[in-house]
């Protein structure tokens, strides 16, 4: 578990350092950092985040080559290649730690509220298995009194669709239960805010 924490500190002093506008002088010296890394590769934590370009895991955390192992899908959902994504780095680099990210103003997760309230004809049926992993996280907000608050309806649904996610890949996965279960993998959900620049963590840190 320590190795998860000090990676979650990792990237709470990367995001800082974003915030501040002020960049690792290490994250700086690539070429170096290339040539080490054709040995191998040993990740401090893998994200699972939105594909949404205005959310680059590396820049939001001030990391360089070879610190994260990135996953980007619309709304970052955890579906079976994901998992198995997921799956891979915990298995090949023993990467203690996982971030699912996801972000202010998820195009996403607005969708599947447009979706939810009135059914969209337009959307293929690769978009909408997207949406189909979204919708269990934020049916029942729509049906409640969040419904007549649009925006506080979006914040609530991008922090319960992360939630999900993370929980999923707690409980999604044999694999990734078991190293949960040891101590040995921390999974976490947060949330940048495409506003500050600030990521914020409120799912799954240890007390």
């Amino acid at each position: 578990m320590q190795a998860a924490l000090d990676a979650l500190e990792k990237l709470k002093s990367g995001n800082e350092r974003f915030v501040s506008n002020v960049r690792s002088i290490e994250i700086l010296d690539s070429a170096d950092r290339r040539s080490e890394l054709l040995e191998g590769q040993k990740p401090a934590a893998i994200i699972l985040g939105c594909s949404d370009s205005r959310v680059p895991a590396e820049l939001v955390f001030d990391q360089g080559f070879g610190d994260l192992f990135v996953i980007r899908v619309a709304g970052n959902v955890a579906a079976p290649s994901q998992v198995g994504s997921v799956e891979f780095a915990v298995q090949q680099f023993e990467t203690p730690l996982v971030v699912v990210l996801g972000h202010s103003n998820c195009g996403a997760v607005k969708a599947t509220l447009t979706e939810l309230e009135r059914k969209v004809e337009a959307r293929t049926p690769n978009l909408w298995s997207i949406v189909e992993r979204i919708s269990p996280a934020v049916a029942t907000l729509v049906e409640s009194s969040l419904a007549d608050d649009k925006d506080e309806l979006l914040a609530q649904a991008i922090k319960a669709n992360i939630r999900l996610a993370a929980d999923h890949l707690r409980h999604g996965s044999r694999l990734l239960e078991e190293r949960v279960n040891t101590k040995k993998l921390l999974i976490v959900g947060a949330e940048y805010s495409l506003e500050t620049g600030k990521v914020e963590f409120f799912d799954g840190i240890p007390s």
